[in-house]
Formats: structure tokens, C-alpha cells, sequence
């Protein structure tokens, strides 16, 4: 692949160009080795944090390259003169005729050219300068394979550069990370960690904990952290690691202490936080709840730098957010409640007035300082009700919620979100606080315009908004709620599928006839048939629920029956005859006993022997549940005043004895079948 400008010059001003630094690269093609390594060094002098001087060699980039390789012995002088400079770099260094110390140095070049633009890093990966890096990993000279990795890490680190790159190309663990791990750190997801742990990482780095170099430490730890993110295996492997004797999680907890540097407590709580997540170390374990949790408590506060309270912050929210017990210890820790509400108070007044660098400071984090903020308390209050009652007593709380629902910045407001999603989980707020301020408005106009993340967990918060306590469901109702909640059933992303069948289902709970007439239309009825046919369980059990709330109170369930009887009975027989689950085919059959509640919409059931064969084969079935839910139906269909319909109900009701009395029931179960069919034949008796 030729090596080339992203945007062409002028042919004048490349003239100039390589005018002014064609006696850079003419110094490479001399003969003497000694002029080439210090034609290479003044090379380097001159790029050395000079991004102009850097644009004006990567000018000679222009120059295609011959090759992916080599070899002085096949290569005229013409055709090597033909080379733009970096690839004769990049040849210099893939040499084995070539010294250390000019290997090292063009490796030094090469990085010092990654750190000016991205246009720089594209020329570079365009002449495949990292397989030659990776390669040069494999020499036995140390300072060559610091300058290599010193250069991959640059590359890596550009945006411009695919991470898969590294984990394509797999020589690259063959240098046994003599030097330092810091490649690794751009390992990003499962795919990456597995393939990292599969050719020893875990084992490599190591013994690197145990450098007198505290930058080596470090980036050992850094990498440790990266690969126990919510990774079981590594984090398994982890906990029985030895070095020097000691397993990893008490060198982490030593790395705790506070002689130590911030850096290696937060990233040492890193470590044993994911561990911990990944179920290698139980929630209950001292080195958590006596040694990570309160050193993570301690970075949220004031004493720390901003940076450090943000880390420490997210950290926590990360280790606490599903265990009850953690999240009780952490909100009477150093009172970290109230510690989080000044996070809300930068930049302050003070630092505008006195320190303009401070007030600059304040202001890059202060968006960090309220989405961590909000992180936190969401944790803190997924459970626990007192927790909860707290945080919405802290100073401004619903105020700042509000207000970070519209923040400019994405990861605030779905932070912010997330805190209030948590909140919602409470009765009591539904009914008052959130009552109080209106947070349905704002949240409304989120569900308007945002990305699924946001849309997520601001959809599950309406869920909780428009339960039936909830003073909040009925202007939601009149905000044009159903339309939105509609609108979602019909997204490719599963959890706002869900969450908008969801929202319809505790919507349509108790509600009066127009408003289950408009979710009908709303959803049509073919949108509904086809979620009833999604592969998704979740999806399929709350549609079926939307149905149950929908075919309640008898002129509800009549009205309902006689414009969509037809598909509705349709799909609940496909349903039962399907392979589904218990809970699946007890919720068809719930939903065919309120049919069977309705007055005129029962004939349907009456009329259809399918369906009552149906019902009698679940009334003898192995599962007590599915048994009692048949009986259910056959309980509704008999209750029925008109005289011409007695005959068929005492046919139904005399093959419901015959099956409890031929069918072998224990306990409990045999007691409840019983008293059911009693139930049963006195409702016969009542409607004579």
C-alpha cells in the first residue's frame, strides 16, 4: 500500500517541502553506517515537538512504497532513494545488519511522529508499521523494545487506530512484556481479554508487581484492572495467583493502604472490585467490606482532587449497585450521602472571582463530578427504602435530578436518570416528591429525543410512573403517552420492546374503557399479534399481561371479545399448544378465565371445543399451577344466571370431578383442587 497524504498539496509547496528536509533522508542512503545513525538522531532532534517539522516530512509520504520488505543486497540505491523516509525508517529497523542503537533510534522517530496528527498516525499504519513494532518485541535488546512498545503505545492510544489491529496480528505475545504491559491497555470487551489471557498475560505481568520501578507496578496493575472487567475466568484465575509467595487479592488490599500513592489505592480498589463482581471475591469478604469499600468512600471526598472523586465515585456505584448489604454499609460510611451533594457545587463562586486556572479546572469536571454523583446515589438507592429517603432529603436533591434530565452533557442526563429510575422504586416518593416536582415532565421530553441508552432506563423509569398509586400516571396519560409507548414495542433494541409493553401493561391496569380502547389502537391489532409471537420471553410474558389488564371488568372484557375475539382466542390457542414455558402457558390460561368472566365474550370459550379440550388436558396436568389456572377458567365459565346456558356448565363441571377424582393428588395440591370443585358445584347450585 502506498503511503500517502490524506490531502494533497500543491505542487509548488511540495517543492518546497522537500526541499527544506530532503537532507534528512539523503543522510539515510550513505554508505557509512556511523552517518546514518546520526542523520537518524538529527532527525529526531528535529521532530521532537515540532508538529510543523513532523508535516513537513510526512510530505515525502507521498512517495509510494516499494514493498513490504527489503533486502540492501536486492535493492538499488535508485530504488531505496525512491523510499520516502519512514519506510526507509521502518526498513533501518527491521534490519538485522543494522546496530541496536540505529534500530532504537528509528523507533524513537517513528513514535515521535505518531504523537503529532492523526493524519501522521494514518500515514504510518498505512506503510504496516506495526508489524514491524511487533516484531522488533521479539529482539533480545531491551532499550529497542522499550522504544517499539513506547511507539505502539502512542499508535494505540490515537483514535484513529483499530484496536483490532493488535489482536489480529498474534506474534505480539512472544516478547513476554519485558518492558512494560502497556499495550494491553487498549484491551476492550470479552473477545480481547480471552485472547490476552489465553496466551499468558495473567501469568507475564505478574511478577511485574513485584518492580522496585513504580511505573512498572502500576501499569501492571492498570492491566490487571482491565482484565478482570467483567470477566469471571480471568478474575477466577486471579485470586489464586502467587507472587513472591503472596496471592494477588492481599498484595491489592496492601497496594490499599494510605502510605501508598492515590493512584495505586483507586486502581488496587479497581482490581478488587471487579474481582469482586465477577464472583471471584464474595461481597461479604473483609478485604471488601473493611478494606475496598472504605477506601473507595474515602476518595469521594473533598481532600481528594476532583479527578479522584469522579474515579472513586464510579468505582463505588460499580461494586455496590447489586448488593443490599454493601449499599446499607456504604450509606452510613463517613456520612457519604451528604459528602456527595458538593460534587453538585463546582465551579463554585470563589474559584471564578480568585483563580481563573482553578475556575478552567472546575469547569472540565464538573460534569464528571454530577454523573458521578448520580451514579452513586442510583446505587445507593436501588433497595433500600430508608437509603432512598435520605437521598431525596439531601439539600436540592430533586432540584439537581430535574435539572440534570436536561444537561447538555449525554452521560449526565443518563446518569441522572438512572438516579431517578432508582428512586422511583418507592411508593412513597411516587406519591410525594416526585408529585411535588413534576418529574414526569422532564422525563417525558427525554423519551422524545435520545439514544437507547438513554431511552432504556428513562422508559423503565415510566414503568414505575404510571403504576397505579402513582399521582403521576394520569397527566402522563393525557401527555400522549400511549402514541411513544406504542411507538417502542416497535424497536429492533429488546429491553425498549420491552419496557414499552411493559409501560401499556401497568398502564392499562384498572383503567377505564377509552383508555384500553386507544392502547388497541394505538398498538393495532396486528403490532400485538406479532409481539405475542416475539422468540423473546420477556417480550411474550408482557404482552400477555397487557391482555390479562386489558380483558378485565365485564363490559371492558365483552367489548374488547366482540372486535377481536377472533385473533385473541386465535393466539391464546397457538400459545397453549406451543412450546412455551410454565409461567407462559399459566398467564394464556389466566387470560382465558377472564374471557370467561365476561358475559357474552364466554360463548366464545363455550363455543370453541378446542379450547375446552385445552382446559381439561391442563387441569390434569403434572403442574399444581397450570391445574389451579384451568380451574380458574372452569370457576368463571359455570358462573352464569341465564337458565339457558345451565346444561353445557354442568357438563363442563361433571368432567372436572371425574378428573380430581381419578387424578392422584397429594397434600396441599389435592386439598385446593378439591375445595376448588366444591367452589365449583355450589355456583351451580346458586345460579338455579
Amino acid at each position: 500500500m502506498a503511503c500517502v497524504l490524506e490531502t494533497p498539496l500543491r505542487m509548488s509547496v511540495l517543492s518546497e517541502v522537500t526541499a527544506s528536509s530532503r537532507h534528512y533522508v539523503d543522510r539515510l542512503f550513505d554508505p557509512d553506517p556511523q552517518k546514518v545513525l546520526q542523520g537518524v538522531i538529527d532527525m529526531k532532534n528535529a521532530v521532537i515537538g515540532n508538529n510543523k517539522q513532523k508535516a513537513n516530512l510526512i510530505v515525502l509520504g507521498a512517495v509510494p512504497r516499494h514493498g513490504s520488505s527489503w533486502n540492501t543486497s536486492r535493492t538499488p540505491s535508485s530504488t531505496l532513494k525512491g523510499l520516502s523516509y519512514h519506510p526507509m525508517l521502518l526498513y533501518l529497523l527491521q534490519q538485522e545488519t543494522s546496530s541496536t542503537e540505529l534500530r532504537t533510534e528509528c523507533a524513537v522517530v517513528l513514535g515521535s511522529l505518531a504523537m503529532g496528527t492523526e493524519n501522521n498516525v494514518k500515514s504510518l499504519l498505512d506503510c504496516h508499521i506495526i508489524p514491524a513494532l511487533l516484531q522488533g518485541l521479539l529482539s533480545p535488546e531491551l532499550k529497542f523494545i522499550e522504544a517499539c512498545l513506547r511507539c505502539l503505545r502512542t499508535i494505540f492510544t490515537s483514535p484513529v487506530t483499530p484496536e483490532e489491529l493488535l489482536y489480529t496480528l498474534r506474534h505480539w505475545h512472544s516478547c513476554g512484556f519485558k518492558s512494560s504491559p502497556q499495550p494491553l491497555l487498549c484491551a476492550n470487551g470479552p473477545d480481547h481479554q480471552t485472547i490476552l489471557f489465553n496466551h499468558g498475560a495473567v501469568q507475564n505481568i505478574a511478577h511485574l508487581l513485584s518492580s522496585t520501578s513504580y511505573k512498572v507496578r502500576m501499569q501492571a496493575l492498570k492491566c490487571f484492572s482491565v482484565l478482570a472487567f467483567e470477566n469471571p475466568q480471568v478474575s477466577m484465575t486471579l485470586v489464586n495467583v502467587l507472587v513472591d509467595g503472596e496471592l494477588l487479592p492481599q498484595i491489592f488490599v496492601k497496594m490499599l493502604q494510605r502510605d501508598k500513592p492515590i493512584e495505586m489505592q483507586l486502581t488496587s480498589a479497581k482490581c478488587l472490585t471487579y474481582m469482586c463482581r465477577a464472583g471471584a471475591i464474595q461481597t461479604d469478604d473483609n478485604c471488601i467490606v473493611l478494606k475496598t469499600l472504605p477506601s473507595l468512600v474515602r476518595m469521594c471526598s473533598k481532600e481528594r482532587l476532583l479527578e479522584e472523586r469522579v474515579e472513586g465515585a464510579e468505582t463505588l456505584a460499580y461494586l455496590i449497585e447489586t448488593d443490599v448489604e454493601l449499599q446499607r454499609i456504604a450509606s452510613i460510611t463517613d456520612h457519604l450521602i451528604a459528602m456527595l451533594s458538593d460534587y453538585f457545587k463546582y465551579p463554585s463562586s470563589v474559584s471564578a472571582i480568585t483563580d481563573i486556572k482553578r475556575l478552567d479546572h472546575d469547569l472540565k469536571h464538573a460534569h464528571e463530578l454530577r454523573q458521578a454523583a448520580f451514579k452513586l446515589y442510583a446505587s445507593l438507592g436501588a433497595n433500600d427504602e430508608d437509603i432512598r429517603k435520605k437521598i431525596i432529603e439531601t439539600e436540592n436533591m430533586m432540584d439537581r435530578i430535574v435539572n440534570g434530565l436536561s444537561e447538555s452533557s449525554i452521560k449526565v442526563r443518563l446518569s441522572a436518570v438512572r438516579c431517578l429510575h432508582s428512586l422511583s422504586r418507592s411508593v412513597q416518593q411516587l406519591r410525594t416528591s416526585f408529585q411535588d416536582h413534576a418529574v414526569w415532565k422532564p422525563l417525558m421530553k427525554v423519551l422524545q429525543n435520545a439514544p437507547d441508552e438513554v431511552l432504556v432506563v428513562a422508559s423503565s423509569t415510566l414503568c414505575n410512573l404510571l403504576l397505579e398509586f402513582s399521582p403521576s400516571k394520569e397527566p402522563i396519560l393525557e401527555s400522549g403517552a400511549i402514541e411513544l409507548l406504542c411507538s417502542l414495542t416497535q424497536s429492533e433494541n429488546l429491553a425498549l420492546r420491552v419496557n414499552g409493553i411493559w409501560a401499556l401493561m401497568n398502564m392499562a391496569f384498572q383503567a377505564e374503557q377509552k383508555i384500553k380502547a386507544d392502547i388497541l389502537q394505538g398498538l393495532s391489532t396486528e403490532q400485538l399479534f406479532q409481539l405475542l409471537s416475539d422468540s423473546d420471553v420477556n417480550v411474550l410474558m408482557k404482552t400477555l399481561g397487557l391482555l390479562r389488564n386489558l380483558l378485565s371488568t365485564r363490559p371492558h372484557i365483552d367489548q374488547i371479545m366482540s372486535s377481536h375475539g377472533k385473533q385473541i382466542m386465535q393466539a391464546v390457542t397457538l400459545i397453549l399448544e406451543g412450546e412455551h414455558n410454565i409461567e407462559v402457558k399459566e398467564q394464556t390460561l389466566c387470560i382465558l378465565a377472564n374471557i370467561a368472566d365476561g358475559t357474552t365474550a364466554k360463548e366464545l370459550i363455550m363455543t370453541n371445543d378446542d379450547i375446552l379440550q385445552k382446559i381439561k388436558y391442563y387441569m390434569s396436568h403434572s403442574n399444581a399451577k397450570l391445574q389451579l389456572a384451568a380451574m380458574f377458567c372452569i370457576s368463571n365459565l359455570i358462573w352464569n344466571e341465564e337458565e339457558g346456558k345451565r346444561d353445557s356448565y354442568f357438563y363442563v363441571l361433571s368432567w372436572t370431578e371425574s378428573i380430581v377424582k381419578t387424578k392422584s393428588f397429594q397434600g396441599r395440591e389435592w386439598q385446593m383442587l378439591g375445595s376448588s370443585t366444591m367452589i365449583l358445584r355450589s355456583r351451580c347450585k346458586c345460579s338455579k
